[in-house]
């Protein structure tokens, strides 16, 4: 079985070549980014595996189904980047990796609450150039304030779990009620309301015609003024040139995200000898209280390990006409 990884980290070559002793697989590593025209690398390939920023759109499927390809082999839970339709005409399946540790995704974004509120990243650079002063260093404690979590899927719920621990109110919204949750004291409510009530929202919730934009200039003019908003799902869940100016009215008092709705030209690279050329992404770095990490919530030796055997266990079902379990249908 040949297989074309694309958007190659050393990392992902690490854990895959680490792994594939059980599975002895033919790998074609590739650094650039799957797309219309870098799918001709998949020549003599009969899988492509591929991550978040990668563009799996009609014209890029139409150029796999040429080279034989047959399944595509997501690395992530995410498949927005992927035209289905275009998929299931070219009789291409795909499968993706619908859960690794969610613990990881949630914890990083207890981490991003932590870091913006109580400033430790700032604490940090202060004391390494010898500046012990606190001014302007006062956080707020977690406990008794109102989290508003969006989206209570495997993420999202584990994310309420790490939170019941630090005595905050959480408040929830899903387009269904989960039970674990109600018995643990989370309270679901509607979308409006998380919006208003919440001192912290944290999104967990994945990317379709529904959820685009779920941040945008109404919400925000819903929600309480200082507010702290998280993102570690994906990008266009929040639609940044309004989160700018919520920021610069002072009605969001904290923007912690992990994923941008244009990160494909940005995260995973060094781009720290280049101009960047994202004037959005340049205007949330002038912010004091925005943090921005670089997609790397997932990204623990836990996740990296099961991300890599589900991948490898997908091509396998597949390539013995087994029952392909994490389908994408």
């Amino acid at each position: 079985m040949k297989i074309a990884v694309f958007s190659t980290k050393s990392y992902d070559q690490e854990y895959f070549e680490k792994y594939n002793t059980a599975y002895d697989y033919n790998f074609s590593f590739f650094e650039t980014a799957l797309n219309p025209d870098t799918a001709k690398l998949s020549a003599d390939c009969d899988v492509v595996c591929v991550f978040v920023n990668d563009l799996v759109n009609e014209e890029t499927i139409k150029i796999l189904s040429s080279n034989g390809i047959k399944l595509i082999a997501l690395r992530c839970a995410g498949y927005n980047n992927v035209d289905l339709d275009a998929a299931k005409k070219a009789n291409i399946k795909v499968v993706r990796v619908p859960a690794y540790s969610p613990e990881a995704v949630a914890e990083h974004a207890l981490a991003l609450i932590l870091t913006l509120n109580r400033k430790t990243h700032k604490a940090y650079n202060r004391v390494r150039e010898g500046n012990f002063s606190l001014k302007n260093l006062i956080g707020f404690n977690l406990s008794n304030k109102t989290i508003g979590v969006i989206g209570t899927g495997k993420i999202g719920a584990t994310f309420c779990a790490i939170l019941k621990g630090f005595g905050c109110r959480i408040i929830a919204y899903d387009i269904s009620e989960n039970e674990e949750l109600v018995a643990m004291g989370v309270e679901f409510h509607s979308l409006e309301e998380v919006f208003k009530q919440s001192d912290i929202i944290s999104l967990h919730c994945p990317l379709n015609q529904h959820t685009k934009h779920r941040v945008n200039k109404e919400s925000i003019d819903l929600m309480k003024s200082g507010v702290m908003i998280i993102n570690t799902s994906r990008g266009a869940l929040i639609k940044t040139e309004d989160a700018i100016l919520g920021l610069k009215d002072r009605k969001i008092g904290y923007l912690g995200i992990d994923v941008y709705e244009q990160e494909e030209n940005l995260f995973f690279e060094d781009l720290s000898e280049h101009i960047i050329q994202d004037d959005m992404i340049l205007r949330l770095l002038s912010f004091p209280n925005v943090l921005i990490t670089s997609h790397q919530a997932y990204f623990t030796k836990e996740a990296m390990n099961q991300i890599t055997v589900i991948t490898l266990d997908n091509i396998k079902d597949f390539e013995n006409n087994n029952e392909l379990t994490n389908e994408v249908v």
